[in-house]
């Protein structure tokens, strides 16, 4: 079974989440904050990866990202980040009101504070 969000390190799944919209990322925040493991060393797989999503994956200091939907908006942002990143499908935009909001964000700290408003956190 697919989690909406699966985080592996290495081989082993080191975390996942079946939360809605950006919240397995804010867990993701949480354990990270939890454990001693480096971000850069994890491998997220997530069901979709628009350009919020990936501006918290770099906010987090995600190595890599998997999307099996990815917005062309979310791939441009890692692509500016130099974040490595595969996907199997993509698309020019997700339907989700951040994607347009965040639009032309390049800047994963200040994307970060909207974001976090915008989840009531």
């Amino acid at each position: 079974m697919q989690h909406t969000l699966e985080v592996y390190q290495d081989a082993m799944l080191v975390f996942h989440s079946d939360g809605n919209w950006l919240y397995p990322l804010f867990e993701l925040e949480r354990f990270l904050t939890e454990s001693d493991t480096d971000p850069n060393d994890l491998v997220a797989h997530d069901k979709i990866v628009g350009r919020a999503a990936a501006l918290l994956m770099i906010h987090l200091g995600l190595g890599h990202v998997h999307a099996r939907l990815m917005s062309q908006l979310g791939q441009e942002v890692l692509e500016h980040h130099n974040v490595p990143y595969t996907y199997e499908r993509r698309v020019d935009r997700i339907a989700c009101q951040t994607e347009q909001l965040l639009e032309n964000v390049y800047n994963p700290a200040s994307a970060y504070v909207l974001l976090r408003e915008r989840a009531d956190l």
